[in-house]
């Protein structure tokens, strides 16, 4: 049985309903990324997939120096894509975090991604990737429906078993104030 430990991103320099769709990590980003790397390291984990967007692979890169050991890019673990018909992302993400899975069918190839890629893990592995990214897989191990099961903090550690291709929620990691999304 695998155990997938799926990090949130650091603090980001720049909010999500910010111009800049790719920033990179604030000071205190770094920081809570070398804090997860040393907690990483501390439980063994010498293998990581990330997301391409820049906050994921800077939150890698601690990771990385910890254990010398590079994280593989992983684009089914990027952020959740907005419609090119979207002119108000911050507002359409609201609507999605707020709803169901089933209401949203554009978004299954995207939670399918994610969920295909965590079933392949068949060793322990670091993830480094979203905050919806995380519910996705959270919400499929529980069985649910929602988008948003929890509030992920930045750079928090979400640990799921893959026993056989069977997710299983094994903890949560620590959440964020209501404010903090994404």
């Amino acid at each position: 049985m695998a155990r997938l430990y799926l990090i949130r991103h650091g603090e980001p320099a720049s909010g999500w309903a910010d111009a800049d769709p790719d920033p990179g990590l604030s000071g205190l980003g770094h920081a809570q990324a070398a804090h997860a790397a040393a907690t990483l390291r501390g439980l063994g984990v010498t293998r990581s997939l990330t997301s391409p967007l820049r906050r994921c692979v800077e939150t890698a890169a601690a990771f990385a120096r910890e254990t010398g050991r590079p994280a593989t890019v992983e684009p089914a673990v990027r952020e959740v894509p907005t419609p090119a018909e979207v002119a108000d992302r911050h507002a359409w993400l609201a609507a999605v975090m707020a709803g169901r899975w089933s209401a949203f069918p554009d978004l299954a190839p995207f939670r399918a991604g994610i969920l295909e890629t965590l079933r392949a893990q068949s060793s322990d592995t670091a993830i480094f990737t979203h905050y919806v990214a995380i519910n996705a897989a959270v919400s499929a191990a529980q069985g649910r429906d929602e988008v948003m099961v929890f509030r992920p903090a930045h750079a928090s550690i979400t640990i799921l078993s893959n026993d056989g291709g069977v997710l299983s929620l094994v903890e949560a990691g620590a959440e964020a104030p209501a404010i903090n999304a994404l």
